[in-house]
């Protein structure tokens, strides 16, 4: 299905976006919609400038990202969607101590998937990271192929075949093609996942400006072969 308009700029979320936000999460999500009001408001109010939408030519909502700065140390790296954003509210933005942009939401209007919405958005999240010097952004992704093969493969088997290119994944696919690395497997991290059966990547973008070759650390050695080559 082709994008009826087009797409015209990915900028800052405001005030009076959060009814167009509202209704594109009722899109994407009809059954069981990911954001309040109350919450979209929170979010202005601790990081405005982690809070980003993409528009039409006639400025209707097509895309949305939600993110907030965290102290990674802060928290069990093994923790859920609901530990790293305060269920949902941000109120633990931590601008002075954290040095990790954490993505919490990224949704796309279904009739505009594959028209790039999802890239610029990503793309503009990365620019944000840079602009604030901050070391990495870090996000949970889904795994929406996974129940199909959970008879046969482990959940780290599966994001293994993932990472190296045999096996393709609608969500974390997307990602790795964004410059994300898998450093982790984590289970329980959303509630209400049954596609992936509770199961989640850790993500993360480094970076380059201002990170170590330290940082750039997985869990399992079996990963590190798929994380970028770091000048020492």
């Amino acid at each position: 299905m082709s994008a009826p308009r087009r797409l015209c700029e990915v900028r800052r979320a405001e005030a009076r976006d959060i009814p167009g936000v509202i209704a594109l999460c009722r899109k994407v999500y009809p059954t069981s919609p990911p954001w309040t009001e109350t919450q979209l408001e929170t979010h202005q109010l601790v990081f405005p400038e982690g809070q980003m939408v993409a528009v039409d030519e006639q400025g209707t909502i097509v895309g949305m990202a939600a993110s907030l700065i965290i102290l990674w140390d802060d928290y069990d790296a093994l923790g859920s969607w609901r530990d790293f954003t305060a269920s949902g509210h941000f109120t633990n933005h931590d601008p002075t101590h954290g040095r990790t942009l954490y993505g919490a939401e990224i949704m796309v209007d279904p009739m505009w998937q594959g028209h790039g919405v999802g890239s610029h958005l990503y793309r503009a999240r990365q620019q944000l990271a840079e602009s604030m010097g901050l070391l990495r952004i870090r996000a949970g992704a889904r795994l929406p192929g996974y129940a199909e093969v959970s008879q046969t493969l482990s959940s780290f088997e599966y994001v293994l075949a993932v990472v190296s290119g045999r096996r393709r994944d609608p969500t974390l696919s997307f990602q790795l093609a964004r410059g994300f690395h898998v450093f982790d497997v984590v289970h329980g991290y959303l509630q209400h996942d049954p596609e992936s059966l509770g199961w989640a990547a850790l993500i993360q973008w480094i970076n380059p400006a201002v990170a170590t070759p330290e940082d750039y650390g997985v869990s399992d050695p079996r990963l590190a072969a798929y994380m970028p080559r770091v000048a020492v």
